[in-house]
């Protein structure tokens, strides 16, 4: 049936008074992830000073810092040899005195503790994207009652954003488990938003391991020095509406930095067509 209200994605409420720190496991501290862990540290301090109680992030990152990260990531020569994760949340925990926690290994997708009210991954490979949708979806509360479903806010996942990027062009996508919506008159609502794997087939898509790069320039030959913050700074401002808006009709982007356009991707009916097709699968 065709909407003849504007349809959008209202956000919990859990979001605009949470009474806890709303949690965030970042996947990923190479190009996007340090981007975003900065951007996380500046979106903390904000809600802080808003009166919120703020942000408490985990970053998953088994690599260390090598010779192509200097420059192009977040790191320095001084870093050399230390793990991602721990290096940038050590540094950033001095500067915004925060107590954000490092895991030096991979997101294991079997531990429920790692699950945290927003997920963001920031890696370059199909595989592990394929299983947090597998594990994602498993997540999902579907009761109705909304009374028991606040009961879940603080150990509830119900983002899951995804940054990827190829050398000049990127997008982000926004997805979520079900998020209770209120009665609107003025507009029609989703209580669902599609994740990656449902707005892309990932069936044909295989990982290609080209190694690492030996140094900077070989690495800028397979990303642009800017693509990872232009990236990163569009999807933080998309992050930070979630946060502190009502209610959002954008669940994420393209980016091109050939044409240095960005498009949006606006909640429409067709990401009803795409869960209700999909969402079933996802949850065997």
């Amino acid at each position: 049936m065709k909407a003849n209200k504007p349809l959008v994605h209202f956000v919990p409420e859990y979001f605009l008074n949470p009474v806890h720190r709303i949690t965030v496991a970042l996947i990923g501290a190479g190009g996007n992830g340090s981007q975003m862990l900065s951007a996380l540290c500046r979106i903390d301090h904000a809600l802080r000073a808003l009166g919120q109680s703020g942000l408490h992030v985990t970053v998953y990152d088994p690599d260390t810092v090598e010779k192509p990260n200097v420059g192009r990531q977040l790191f320095t020569t001084g870093d050399l040899g230390q793990n991602k994760a721990e290096c940038l949340v050590s540094r950033f925990n001095r500067l915004y005195g925060n107590d954000w926690e490092a895991v030096p290994e991979s997101f294991k997708t079997n531990i429920n503790n790692n699950y945290k009210n927003i997920i963001i991954t920031c890696v370059d490979n199909v595989k592990t994207r394929k299983e947090i949708a597998k594990s994602f979806r498993k997540l999902d509360h579907p009761t109705p009652d909304k009374k028991v479903f606040d009961n879940y806010n603080e150990h509830y996942s119900f983002y899951w954003l995804d940054l990827g990027n190829a050398q000049r062009t990127g997008q982000a996508i926004l997805g979520s488990n079900r998020i209770p919506q209120p009665e609107s008159k003025e507009y029609d609502t989703i209580e669902y938003l599609p994740v990656l794997t449902e707005h892309f087939d990932y069936r044909r898509i295989k990982d290609k391991d080209s190694g690492p790069s030996c140094s900077m320039a070989e690495a800028l030959s397979k990303q642009d020095l800017f693509i990872n913050s232009v990236l990163v700074q569009t999807a933080a401002s998309l992050l930070w509406s979630v946060l502190t808006d009502a209610a959002i009709d954008t669940r994420g982007f393209y980016i091109n930095l050939d044409t240095y356009r960005t498009a949006p991707i606006k909640v429409t009916e067709n990401d009803l067509r795409l869960i209700q097709t999909k969402k079933t699968k996802c949850r065997q």
